[in-house]
């Protein structure tokens, strides 16, 4: 049984994810086993068999949680309610479809325990995608226009793997979709950010939750927003007190 205060939350949003998230869950307790962690699992309102699934699934992996939302709100929030409800200073978030593979997930927090103070993010970036040849595409241009407009260093802030300090994320300011620009808002507090490659798997349930043309609208308008905060940044610096 995890004590009270275990040193990692492993962060799962999932909406309508009935065939992908209780074996996800027992690859996440297998991935970290041997470490003081719990996994937070977020049910976005599903409206098929998810939350009994997980429920259900709690007699099995102790370190369960489960957490619901009243409405559907989208992955950000979910993303946010784990943080919030979290007892760990390490957050791993992973995506609920089974793409991401938790096996990838404590090599992301040891690089990031291993770092110095300033690094509170180490993200994901996907090799080999499983993905359509669209959605591959879509993905390369969107993050070559994010980066080149933000000059966040990331080549993929689109994969929901990574590792992060509690209190750094809870820092930032929060808005809907606010998952793609860690790396650049963790810059603006003047933390360091990492990256390290990941696998990628075939989603083998349910379907994706997003379209190129959706998630295409919602980019503009976020990352005219990022930048608008990247501009109203003024850093002090070193802070001491005499």
């Amino acid at each position: 049984m995890a004590k009270s205060t275990p040193d990692i939350s492993v962060v799962v949003p999932v909406f309508d994810e009935e065939g992908a998230a209780p074996d996800l869950a027992r690859e996440i307790a297998t991935a970290f086993a041997g470490r003081d962690f719990e996994i937070v699992f977020v049910d976005d309102h599903s409206r098929d068999g998810t939350r009994a699934a997980l429920t259900a699934l709690k007699a099995e992996i102790p370190q369960l949680r489960v957490l619901t939302h009243a409405k559907n709100s989208g992955q950000s929030r979910s993303i946010r309610t784990g943080v919030l409800g979290a007892r760990g200073d390490v957050i791993v978030t992973l995506d609920g479809d089974g793409q991401n593979d938790p096996a990838d997930g404590p090599g992301l927090v040891d690089a990031l325990l291993a770092g110095p103070p300033e690094l509170v993010l180490v993200g994901g970036e996907r090799v080999k995608r499983q993905d359509s040849s669209a959605k591959k595409f879509a993905s390369k241009f969107g993050n070559g226009v994010r980066k080149r407009m933000l000059r966040d260093t990331a080549n993929d802030t689109g994969c929901g793997l990574k590792a992060f300090r509690r209190d750094a994320f809870l820092r930032l300011p929060y808005f809907d979709h606010i998952h793609r620009y860690l790396p650049a808002l963790m810059l603006r507090e003047g933390y360091q950010v990492d990256f390290k490659p990941v696998h990628h798997r075939h989603r083998q349930t349910g379907q994706s939750k997003y379209t190129n043309l959706g998630r295409l609208w919602a980019s503009l308008s976020d990352l005219l927003g990022v930048m608008w905060l990247q501009s109203r940044s003024r850093l002090p610096g070193r802070v001491e007190e005499l």
